[in-house]
């Protein structure tokens, strides 16, 4: 019969899965899990030695102390004297003039709490822009 359309095959119409293979899934997750569990303690952490106020060692003898004030003037104190006012473009060459040459000497910065951060940065700054190699900064011991 030309009209009529025959089957192909058993007569059968295969149906499409509308369903997600969850076993081959589930296989790789077991899989990563134990190769995360095995290599998380080989990660070895990076180490931050932060320094402590409590372990300080005693104040040198000789020390280039530099002072910001609550109005940000700078005074220089050398070796426990009298402190003298002075310009942060002229600090840098006055430090190095009472090092006297030697790198050892070391310049503690203080300054008070009220003081904005960033008149510190710019003590500290002009002091590396010199090649001053030992700055710190003073601060107080307890709470």
């Amino acid at each position: 019969m030309p009209g009529v359309m025959a089957r192909s095959g058993s007569g059968r119409h295969r149906r499409s899965m509308n369903e997600i293979n969850m076993v081959p899934f589930i296989d790789v997750m077991l899989v990563l899990l134990i190769i995360f569990m095995v290599a998380a303690p080989m990660i070895t952490t990076g180490v931050v030695d932060l320094p402590t106020v409590g372990k300080a060692r005693q104040r040198p003898q000789s020390v280039i102390e530099i002072v910001v004030g609550t109005d940000e003037r700078l005074k220089l104190k050398v070796d426990k004297g009298e402190p003298v006012g002075i310009a942060l473009n002229q600090l840098a060459a006055r430090v190095k003039q009472a090092q006297n040459g030697s790198a050892d000497v070391p310049v503690v910065i203080s300054a008070d709490r009220q003081v904005k951060y960033e008149s510190v940065v710019k003590v500290m700054d002009s002091l590396q822009r010199a090649g001053v190699q030992r700055v710190g900064l003073s601060v107080k011991q307890g709470g």
